[in-house]
């Protein structure tokens, strides 16, 4: 893969000496991000197997082109599209498929970066990569492997500032969507969620706060998972995306349905009877008036979060 050389280094410190202190709003609100989020519900191709794991094995799927389309549409100014494959197991595999679709869609220049360790994302050459592109594509797979090879990582602040400050683009599918949030699930079988501490949530890449993004959501029955999480936080919203089905999410909280199936809105900030505080782990939870939003295609919708400052 070739690499252009930039000769300015970047600062990621960004001394706060240098210039003056920014000024916020009285209410305390942070400026609304200029950037694009794509979140993708995953796409099953025919080839795809069920592993032995609890989740099943994202590494075959791609995203419909429909939806990557959508995304390319999205780009500003003819920097590379970068594709992160890291959650993949087939790293080299996946982004052969991306590269291929994406300079099928028109794209003139697509960069690939494999990054295999925390020290590869701190590194100046991937770092330079970054600052050129105009958008960026994560695969499918283990959003674990996302999490920890990339968080607070040189590669994620620069991608969070770049999003926060410019009409930059980042998409993900399946694992890639469900590591932009926060929190994150990462374990969990298809039919859990009914017993307190069945399933595992961690830190996600905290592009989006305050929600938890969960993928193939009607095919494979995750609506008591997220519903388990919601009872944890009610602050949160719970985010399910169906197949062939994604989100485009605009001014940080701005929210589109594209695609051909369906996303599931949770929303427990007016929850009642919630128990998860109260039972022992293995024990099952109670929640009650619980709001479900039920979106297709064309369907907008305000995220309910404070915004956050994302660098």
């Amino acid at each position: 893969m070739y690499l252009r050389r930039v000769t300015l280094l970047i600062d990621l410190r960004m001394s706060k000496s240098k210039k003056p202190a920014p000024h916020h709003p009285a209410s305390g609100t942070c400026p609304q991000p200029k950037g694009t989020l794509i979140a993708i519900g995953g796409h099953e191709q025919k080839e795809m197997k069920t592993i032995g794991d609890e989740e099943g094995s994202d590494e075959n799927e791609l995203a419909p082109e429909s939806i990557l389309k959508r995304f390319v549409d999205e780009l500003h100014g003819d920097g590379p599209v970068v594709v992160i494959p890291t959650a993949s197991e087939e790293p080299d595999e996946a982004a052969r498929d991306y590269v291929k679709i994406f300079t099928d869609l028109g794209v003139k220049r697509v960069e690939v970066l494999n990054i295999k360790t925390r020290e590869e994302a701190d590194a100046e050459e991937c770092i330079n990569v970054l600052r050129e592109a105009a958008g960026v594509m994560f695969t499918g797979g283990d959003q674990l492997r996302l999490t920890a090879l990339l968080g607070g990582t040189a590669l994620i602040r620069l991608m969070k500032e770049r999003y926060a400050h410019s009409r930059f683009v980042i998409a993900g599918t399946s694992a890639g969507a469900a590591a932009m949030s926060t929190p994150m699930i990462y374990q969990g079988r298809n039919d859990a969620g009914f017993l307190k501490d069945e399933i595992h949530i961690t830190t996600g890449l905290q592009f989006m706060h305050d929600v938890a993004i969960d993928t193939h959501f009607v095919a494979r029955g995750r609506i008591v998972r997220v519903a388990q999480i919601i009872a944890t936080n009610p602050g949160c919203i719970g985010l399910g995306l169906e197949e062939d089905t994604a989100v485009v999410v605009t001014d940080g909280g701005e929210m589109e349905v594209i695609g051909n199936g369906m996303v599931v809105v949770v929303d427990g900030r007016h929850c009642q009877g919630n128990t998860i505080h109260e039972i022992k782990p293995g024990e099952v939870f109670s929640i009650r008036d619980l709001r479900v939003h039920l979106l297709a295609r064309g369907q907008r919708y305000t995220l309910p979060v404070q915004q956050q400052m994302y660098v």
